[in-house]
């Protein structure tokens, strides 16, 4: 290894590249001689060559002899290294190390990095002798000057300038970087060198001083300068965002700060990984996501303005750059044939540059750092040596040439950390702590950032590298970036999950429930009254939580609403991040999160348990998604989201049976609610169909129900229903009581087929009192028939009342479909009463009603079908005079119904005929006609009756047949009147009149 050395300004490169090599060789020694199996590996591979190729390699015992020699590296490469004793090119650091190596308060004297601290300059160009080694890294640096003067140690004891150089270095780390994260521990390793070397005592105590020095004044050292450079960095980086145009000038401050930034970083990473102290709050540093935040800001502008910092260095290339050199060329004492050529020809190509050419001017550059180095080796006659001032152009001109052909380069040089990629433990806990802390939080978007970086994580030192372990370290780093970006939208997520809780609670203290107390105090206070317990802390009004008497007393919504800005501003920093060929956007893991808990969250406030058949009212239910969806439309305001699809997708797959995840739904637990609850104990005879309230009604009962009907099954509750659910929400109700209902019928048609002959006799003889009280007789299951058609009354009277939520919902939205127009063939009306039904609209058909019936096995003929159908009509026709024995048959006007349910069977009566007969094709009106023929005989028979018991209810039921022909579009009040005397209805209703009257 030889290398000219020199003492003043000379070639950058040539010598930087020198320091580098001799670092690079130690290193490798060094790591070579920690591989414990070293001597197994080499003979396995002689082996494996003796095997492949039938001889042993020739180098073998070249290689063999080099493991053994080198068994202690640093010992042997000292005995190498003593025709290097003079270190020439390390005494160049006694101009650079020391200035870079100062304190944050030095920096913060001196307002280093800083634009705005001379306003006045602030346009003219960032210069120094030394351009290169301003962002020079630090680390290197320290490598040079440690591995240097080990190697060359004679120096240590001779100069004073290199002991002092070589101290300082001591002092400010405990542990090199040698490759990746394997480290050099400087003071052991050392000591441990120079204890062996006789006259070295004074050199191990000075090992020792530093080291304790290092120990306790390092990390709190470093840990200043950090706090400096985040806000350095972040005044740097707004100055740069107002006027980007200041990068032409000040890049230098820019790469600068980077590398310190860079150096910083990576110390804290090194030396947090082997910690050699008891205290270890040196090494924790919460805020350093802020700083990376800062780097990754600077990087780019950058990379945004690359073209502006391109297009100012052309124009300064050419028009101060040549000049200046032009001026140093002609005023050379001595200048050869041959240099005095490539100096001209360099100042022709600068002078030549020019904006307009493009792509030109980067190929004309590219052979600039050529020529400058030709000047610089031992056999050029002109040596830059003897000539500093032109040494020190070069330099600044390789440094502007840069910024105009390697941006992109610079950048690595000055900023790359993928270092983190090898230390992923101290990666990933960095992270937590940034997400830990709220004020920190809006800066976490730079560990994904960072994933960028590692793209350049192989060295330059192992192409193979690239091809045998890329794919792994992809994947590991993709999973990375996918972890730290699903971790960010977790955690907004979770901000957003307790915003839009407070917000339900602030929601539910305005729901109606709550007013009655603060009615009822403002009642008693009026006709005072003494309302409450002595000393009962008055209720708090919904609003106080706003009204603030210091706006420094901050509450938790406040808190919440803070945090989640500052993690919003990280996730919305970027809109794609590309890694390793891969893009992730930021916003869509938040979009995705918030899906997911928006749909658990609208479940979850069902509070449906099924143990206990208990459920959140739809009213309230609303109340909460609404307050919900304020907060998540406000989250527009801090990120770049379109809330609305997040609303389409989950609304939608609430609207459905099961949601995308397999999971059960608000319309699923609602529909079993309704039909598994509330309709069930309607069957029961714990709750009641009030036509008046258009509701149902707890009866009195000995075993009271856990829940208040009424509260379920109001207008009020059935709108805010259909509004949760939607058209296809209500649709998938309706299916399913549609099947209930079909079951029902299946079950009345096995009662129809048992007394099949009966009813067809009955059919016949409705003009034949006598006969026909006989034919009753014999029939089987006249409760059970009524039931069940009750039952079915009952659904569809439940239904009846959630179209009409739906209609009510919808009419704005189906304006066009007032009615379902007129007959039809029967596909086109079906289609029609279909979409009509949709909308909640009425029909003469149910549509739904039809589909579920006809669905049903049919093992018969159609015309046996159809004759079942019609038989059906006659045995709930024959059959209803036996309700007016039962108690709880008597009519009510106030309710304008039976508490049995029974006017129920008028709508049963009525969708059911309807639906048969459009099946069988027959006509519903005519079969309607013979069921009011039937039905009107058989309760005129009721009149003939002496028993009281049978007919105590007898007005109760002939109004049964006034509410079928009112509900009925196929039947008039003149068909009526030609089957029962109108008198006796008129008589029965005055009667109910009466009777309620008197019991009020």
């Amino acid at each position: 290894i030889a290398c000219p050395s020199f003492r003043g300004n000379g070639e950058f490169d040539l010598t930087k590249n020198y320091l580098d090599l001799v670092v690079t060789y130690t290193t490798l020694m060094i790591i070579l001689s920690r591989i414990e199996e070293r001597k197994a590996i080499i003979g396995l591979y002689n082996y494996a060559h003796e095997m492949t190729h039938g001889a042993s390699d020739r180098e073998y015992p070249r290689l063999g002899q080099m493991i053994v020699d080198y068994e202690n590296p640093l010992k042997k490469m000292m005995e190498e290294f003593v025709p290097h004793g003079k270190v020439g090119e390390l005494f160049v650091l006694q101009m650079v190390y020391p200035r870079r190596n100062l304190s944050a308060d030095q920096w913060r004297n001196a307002q280093l990095l800083s634009l705005i601290s001379a306003p006045s300059t602030m346009l003219n160009p960032a210069q120094s002798d030394t351009m290169p080694c301003e962002y020079l890294s630090l680390d290197t640096m320290e490598k040079w000057i440690v591995f240097g003067f080990i190697l060359c140690h004679v120096a240590l004891n001779s100069d004073a300038a290199a002991l002092s150089l070589w101290k300082l270095a001591l002092q400010s780390s405990t542990c090199l970087c040698l490759f990746r994260d394997e480290v050099f521990h400087i003071h052991k390793a050392a000591e441990d060198l120079f204890v062996n070397i006789r006259g070295y005592n004074k050199r191990i105590n000075d090992i020792r001083e530093c080291k304790e020095q290092a120990l306790s004044h390092a990390g709190s050292m470093h840990r200043e300068r950090r706090k400096f450079l985040r806000s350095a960095l972040k005044e740097l980086a707004t100055v740069l965002a107002d006027q980007p145009g200041l990068l032409g000038p000040k890049a230098l401050f820019v790469f600068m700060a980077l590398s310190f930034a860079r150096d910083e970083i990576i110390w804290l990473l090194r030396h947090a990984d082997n910690i050699q102290k008891k205290s270890t709050d040196d090494f924790i540093d919460k805020h350093i996501a802020e700083l990376i935040f800062y780097m990754e800001e600077l990087r780019a502008h950058v990379r945004k303005y690359g073209p502006v910092m391109q297009r100012y260095y052309v124009q300064y290339l050419s028009g101060f750059d040549a000049v200046v050199l032009n001026e140093l060329v002609q005023n050379l004492s001595v200048c050869p044939e041959d240099e005095s050529i490539i100096m001209s020809s360099f100042v022709n190509t600068m002078t030549s540059l020019s904006v307009k050419q493009g792509k030109t001017v980067k190929w004309k550059i590219r052979e600039i750092p050529g020529r400058v180095a030709y000047t610089s080796v031992s056999k050029a006659s002109l040596g830059l040596a003897d000539h500093k001032e032109l040494g020190k152009m070069m330099n600044t001109i390789i440094f502007h040439t840069k910024m105009v052909d390697s941006l992109v380069e610079m950048l690595v040089e000055t900023s790359d950390l993928s270092i983190f990629c090898f230390y992923s433990r101290a990666f990933e806990k960095m992270f937590q702590q940034c997400l830990e802390l709220p004020s920190q939080s809006r800066h976490s978007v730079c560990f994904p950032l960072l994933c960028t970086h590692f793209m350049s994580c192989t060295h330059e030192l192992c192409p193979e590298e690239v091809n045998t372990h890329m794919h792994t370290k992809t994947q590991f780093v993709l999973s990375l970036c996918n972890m730290f970006l699903d971790e960010m939208a977790k955690q907004a997520r979770n901000l957003i999950t307790d915003i839009c809780t407070e917000q339900c609670t602030l929601s539910d203290q305005l729901l109606p429930k709550h007013c009655a107390k603060t009615i009822s105090q403002a009642v008693n206070k009026k006709s005072k009254k003494a309302t409450g317990k002595k000393g009962e802390p008055e209720r708090e009004k919904p609003g106080v939580e706003s009204m603030r008497k210091n706006r420094l007393l901050v509450t938790n919504l406040d808190k919440l609403h803070t945090a989640l800005s500052e993690l919003c501003f990280s996730i919305n920093y970027v809109p794609n991040l590309i890694v390793w060929e891969h893009t992730f956007t930021p916003r869509e893991y938040l979009t995705s999160h918030l899906e997911i808990r928006f749909t658990k969250s609208i479940v979850g406030m069902t509070m449906y348990n099924q143990a206990t058949q208990e459920i959140a009212k739809p009213s309230e239910l609303l109340t909460s998604v609404r307050a919900y969806m304020t907060v998540l439309q406000s989250i527009e305001n801090y990120v770049t989201i379109d809330i609305t699809r997040v609303f389409n997708n989950v609304l939608l797959q609430q609207t459905q049976h099961l949601d995308s995840h397999g999971e059960p739904t608000i319309t699923s637990l609602y529909t079993n609610w309704y039909l598994e609850t509330l309709l069930r104990q309607v069957s029961n005879g714990h709750i009641a169909y009030f036509p008046a309230m258009k509701a149902f009604v707890n009866l009195p009962t000995e075993n009271e129900l856990t829940f208040n009907a009424e509260e379920y099954s109001d207008i009020s509750e059935m709108r805010s229903l259909s509004e949760l659910l939607g058209p296809y929400g209500m649709k998938f109700l309706s299916e399913s009581l549609m099947w209930h209902i079909s079951s029902q019928v299946a079950e009345l048609k096995k009662l129809v087929v048992e007394n099949m002959e009966v009813l067809t006799q009955m059919r016949t003889s409705f003009d034949k009192p006598d006969h026909m009280a006989a034919l009753f007789k014999k029939l089987t299951s006249v409760d059970s028939v009524l039931k069940r058609m009750t039952i079915i009354g009952v659904i569809l009277s439940f239904r009846s009342l959630a179209q009409e939520a739906l209609r009510d919902m919808r009419f704005r939205m189906s304006r066009s479909l007032r009615s379902c127009g007129c007959f039809v063939c029967f596909q086109v009306a079906m289609n029609v009463y279909e979409l009509s039904s949709a909308a909640g609209l009425p029909c003469e058909i149910d549509p739904a009603l039809v589909v579920a019936l006809s669905s049903q096995k049919k093992n018969i003929s159609p015309e046996e079908e159809y004759k079942i159908a019609c038989l059906l009509m006659v045995f709930v026709a024959v059959s209803l005079p036996t309700l007016a024995s039962n108690v709880m048959s008597q009519y009510s006007p106030a309710i304008e119904g039976h508490c049995n349910n029974i006017h129920c069977l008028a709508k049963a009566i009525n969708q059911i005929a309807a639906a048969l007969f459009t099946i069988h094709k027959g006509s519903i009106e005519d079969r309607l006609k013979e069921f009011l023929a039937l039905a009107s005989s058989s309760l005129l028979k009721i009149g003939q009756e002496t028993d009281k018991m049978t007919t105590r209810n007898r007005e109760s039921v002939y109004l049964l047949l006034d509410m079928i022909v009112q509900e009925s579009p196929f039947l008039t009040m003149d068909l009526l009147e030609s089957c029962f005397p109108y008198v006796l209805l008129r008589n029965a209703y005055h009667t109910k009149q009466i009777h309620t009257t008197r019991v009020h």
